[in-house]
């Protein structure tokens, strides 16, 4: 008699802690529209990098080039972009560069991208304003570019 009072107060406490199941949610019967580049979130830093570089050569694919890279890269540029919390473009300048007609593309390239960059508060510093990184601008002998970040192995 004793066991069962026990396993009796047992299950009251479970039901009771039981809360009731949320209302159903109707869906859609259309597709929601995908969600634009610019908001997306990035998982990692490379990730976010890759959605940066893809908005710069999707702004940029006249001044772009695809397939292997030239065996001698006529230039170089490393830029150093800083996105605030909502994506927006702080500031970009040259890092490192030898070429200053290269360092110039480069600089219009990121600047020519319409909207703002993904957002970036979730991967930066604690008390941090900007999200600071750097992406490389491989030229080739027609001054097109290809970014290091979406360039893969040659």
């Amino acid at each position: 008699m004793r066991h069962g009072i026990i396993v009796l107060a047992a299950a009251s406490l479970l039901s009771a802690c039981q809360t009731a199941a949320p209302p159903a949610v109707s869906t859609p019967t259309s597709t929601p529209p995908r969600t634009p580049a610019a908001i997306q979130l990035a998982a990692s830093i490379d990730a976010y990098k890759s959605l940066v570089a893809q908005q710069i050569m999707a702004a940029n694919s006249a001044y772009t080039f695809s397939g292997r890279l030239p065996p001698m890269l006529p230039a170089i540029v490393v830029l150093d972009l800083s996105v605030g919390p909502d994506g927006e473009l702080k500031s970009v300048h040259v890092h490192r560069s030898r070429d200053s007609e290269a360092s110039a593309a480069a600089l219009a390239a990121v600047r020519r991208v319409p909207t703002l960059f993904p957002p970036a508060a979730h991967l930066m510093h604690r008390h941090a304003r900007t999200f600071d990184f750097s992406e490389t601008f491989l030229f080739n002998d027609q001054y097109q570019f290809q970014l290091r970040t979406l360039s893969g192995p040659q």
